[in-house]
């Protein structure tokens, strides 16, 4: 008999919510700044990716209303056929001068920039060599181009050298995030730039959260690590972090652009993404480069926060980024932790396997210029957990 797929889907449903991971939906009433209203409450938000504080920007909002009044909402087709209008011309052209590549190509999302890129750059004759962290679109791209994917212990640059070793004869790619998204830490660029020179395997970084946010004028983690675009010739980066907007891009040779207008798919046959929205993402990579003093802001927002958490005992993770994950281990744990924030008005999402490893539930704490030095000081006033110990099952809340 054959199975029917529904029943098969609704029981790994069941089976999720039995072991406390099924995930739910909010719906946010209103957003202003870091502040957000869910069931008629208002919390301050740290679970938000907008790391400049850049979503709700006037500058931004005003540059999507001016070019949705003369253009309209959608872009009506994709970019192939008459969907690629000046605005986004405009968009690559700002991305490419800010990142030092000679080319760029914008995608809607960054799932679809990661899947379009693998895809034309790899099938079944291929490997592709990722850090066991990596976000998942990349490793389902990896998967889903045909190739055969090797995952190398997080950050550990002997175990990709190990890896492309196994794969002599194959063409290879080595991708990595520049800042991993559960974590927050950064990938040795530096170090994996060096393998795939020796290698010959081309050096492809998802740097959706470290563009805005490291490097010389926030031009993310490959600027900060001095790499230029022959060292890392495949750079993807989002639009929906710390620039606040939605959509992502692909920048690097000319070649590399070419070929991927000509064979990525998911560029191909994808509606283009609204004119307006390039307008505002435009003047929000403007923005974001120029105004140096939001990642000063962040910067000392984060160093305040790992102070307190410090002297707290917090179990925090080796980040220097906007992420700064609280590992308490247990799922139960997290969503209690969680619970207990929103209560005090706080949010900060619980983070469960399978998004992390076993063990590995966590409080995910982002921090953002929009935020100050008080709001910081009022999350660490709730937080305030006991360092885990040999004899505890893990931390929990006590008051301070």
């Amino acid at each position: 008999m054959r199975t029917d797929l529904l029943q098969a889907l609704a029981a790994r449903v069941a089976e999720r919510e039995r072991a406390g991971l099924l995930r739910r939906v909010r719906t946010l009433n209103a957003a202003r700044g870091v502040r957000v209203m869910i069931d008629g409450r208002e919390l301050l938000n740290f679970c938000s990716n907008d790391y400049l504080g850049l979503a709700q920007e006037p500058r931004i909002v005003a540059a999507l209303q001016k070019t949705a009044n003369a253009c309209g909402v959608g872009s009506t087709a994709a970019h192939l056929v008459c969907g690629h209008r000046r605005e986004h011309a405009q968009l690559e052209d700002v991305l490419c001068e800010w990142t030092g590549r000679e080319a760029a190509l914008l995608f809607s999302s960054g799932w679809l920039a990661n899947l379009g890129t693998l895809q034309a750059l790899l099938d079944r004759a291929g490997v592709c060599i990722q850090d066991k962290l990596n976000h998942a679109s990349l490793l389902d791209a990896a998967q889903l181009a045909g190739a055969t994917l090797k995952r190398y212990p997080h950050n550990d640059v002997e175990g990709a050298a190990r890896q492309l070793a196994g794969a002599p004869e194959q063409p290879a790619l080595v991708a990595t995030d520049g800042v991993f998204s559960m974590d927050g830490d950064v990938a040795p660029l530096r170090e994996l730039a060096a393998l795939c020179r020796r290698e010959g395997a081309p050096l492809m970084v998802d740097d959706a959260h470290g563009l805005g946010v490291l490097g010389a004028h926030g031009a993310g983690s490959v600027a900060e690590a001095g790499l230029a675009q022959d060292e890392v010739p495949v750079l993807m980066a989002t639009l929906g972090k710390a620039l606040g907007c939605a959509g992502a891009f692909v920048a690097g040779s000319r070649a590399l652009i070419e070929g991927l207008t000509q064979f990525a798919r998911t560029f191909v046959y994808t509606t283009a993404m609204p004119p307006a929205l390039a307008a505002a993402a435009c003047e929000a990579a403007r923005i974001a480069r120029a105004e140096d003093w939001r990642r000063a802001k962040l910067q000392a927002l984060i160093a305040r926060f790992r102070a307190g958490a410090a002297q707290l005992g917090l179990p925090l993770m080796d980040s220097r980024t906007a992420i700064q994950p609280v590992v308490l281990g247990d799922a139960d744990r997290t969503v209690a932790a969680s619970r207990v924030l929103e209560r005090k008005g706080f949010l900060v999402a619980a983070i469960r396997p399978p998004t992390v490893p076993q063990g590995r539930a966590r409080l995910r704490v982002t921090l953002s210029a929009a935020h100050e030095e008080e709001d910081v000081d009022r999350l660490l006033d709730a937080l305030a957990l006991e360092a885990a110990s040999e004899k505890s099952p893990g931390p929990g809340f006590r008051s301070r």
